[in-house]
């Protein structure tokens, strides 16, 4: 099977779990996703969320992904719970598929990870 074909495949598991369990029927589109990745990476879980604190949510779920490809490396946690990243190495710049791409193979193998799918 093409690497293609299995990150399809494999992306829209993912899409289908986090949908079944986050949405009313409709599938989430990748920010959603990156936003409750970075809820699950955060642990706070049963709260609402400010505009800037969702923001920083998608942010960290960002920086959690890319970390496996050395983009950016865990630096702390502060008192308030959140953690941060420091930057290792600039992203390259990529086309908006390319990043959609990047993003996808991020969130697969982040599952991968958690043995969320296969």
């Amino acid at each position: 099977m093409s690497r293609d074909i299995q990150l399809k495949e494999r992306w829209e598991k993912v899409v289908e779990i986090l949908s079944n369990q986050f949405s009313q029927g409709e599938d989430l589109d990748l920010d959603a996703i990156i936003y409750l990745i970075g809820v699950q990476e955060l642990g706070k879980f049963h709260r609402e969320f400010k505009k800037d604190e969702k923001v920083n949510l998608m942010h960290i779920a960002i920086c959690r992904l890319l970390e496996p490809y050395g983009y950016y490396e865990f630096d702390f946690v502060d008192k308030d719970g959140w953690p941060h990243y420091k930057v290792k190495e600039e992203l390259p710049p990529l086309k908006a598929g390319e990043q959609t791409i990047l993003m996808k193979d991020a969130i697969v193998n982040y599952f991968l990870e958690k043995e969320l799918i296969d």
